[in-house]
């Protein structure tokens, strides 16, 4: 079984970097149908699977803890658990840190919060099941790398106050910021394309947060990232419709 759970995470990997089998040949100098046989026998040498993690330019060691990381995770919370955290500020801000892979000391020293509060509100999240807080405060996330907030749950519709009252009230000029919005007449198979390319690209922005996660603090900075597409017309034409 745990040979398998390697296997799906490889593939996993695999498919989060785009890369085929026939790319996977090409790199190792193997035939395709040779790739095919070894993914589907399950037998990989030690060196094998070290030369496919540079092929997909992670070290072995990421490898392994990616694996672990992905073991026995939740992909969301209760209605319950998603009040408890709205209900409480500091709670949803530690708890939004820790997913940002911010340990205590990152969590203490970049907020206006002390360290007992800090570790108050870690020893919830615990209780909470959503990390496990292991000795020396040290923090081990217990949430998929697919995990989302319940549609339309406490959480969601928090954020989205915050997201009118503050993300988009801006100019979106400076650096790093770019707004781009557009719309058209199209038919369902491009709405369904436009759709399947959306959740690619959140895919791959969970990848580089992972990825991300291993650099220093001051290497990194918070972004957020909205997609959005629905059936919309602006409110002004609706009374000219016929």
């Amino acid at each position: 079984m745990q040979t398998e759970a390697l296997i799906d995470t490889l593939k996993k990997i695999l498919r989060n970097r785009r890369l085929t089998y026939a790319d996977l040949a090409k790199g190792l100098t193997m035939s395709e149908a040779n790739v095919k046989r070894m993914f589907a026998s399950k037998r990989f040498t030690l060196d094998r699977l070290e030369a496919i993690c540079q092929l997909m330019q992670m070290e072995l060691s990421d490898f392994f803890q990616f694996y672990q990381e992905t073991r026995q995770r939740i992909t969301r919370l209760t209605v319950e658990q998603e009040k408890e955290l709205v209900s409480d500020t500091r709670l949803l801000l530690v708890a939004v840190s820790v997913r940002n892979r911010l340990g205590l000391d990152d969590i203490v020293s970049r907020y206006h919060i002390s360290e007992t509060e800090c570790i108050q509100c870690l020893a919830k999240l615990d209780k909470l099941k959503i990390i496990d807080l292991l000795p020396q405060n040290r923090i081990k996330l217990r949430i998929d790398e697919g995990f989302h907030w319940l549609p339309d749950g406490p959480i969601e519709r928090f954020f989205e106050k915050q997201i009118q009252s503050q993300f988009l009230h801006a100019a979106f000029c400076g650096e790093f910021e770019k707004r781009l919005f557009l719309s058209g007449l199209f038919s369902d198979f491009s709405i369904q394309v436009l759709m399947n390319k959306m959740q690619m690209l959140a895919q791959e922005f969970t990848e580089l947060h992972r990825q991300d996660a291993r650099l220093p603090m001051d290497k990194r900075r918070n972004i957020g990232l909205m997609l959005a597409i629905r059936p919309w017309e602006l409110e002004v034409f609706r009374p000219l419709r016929r």
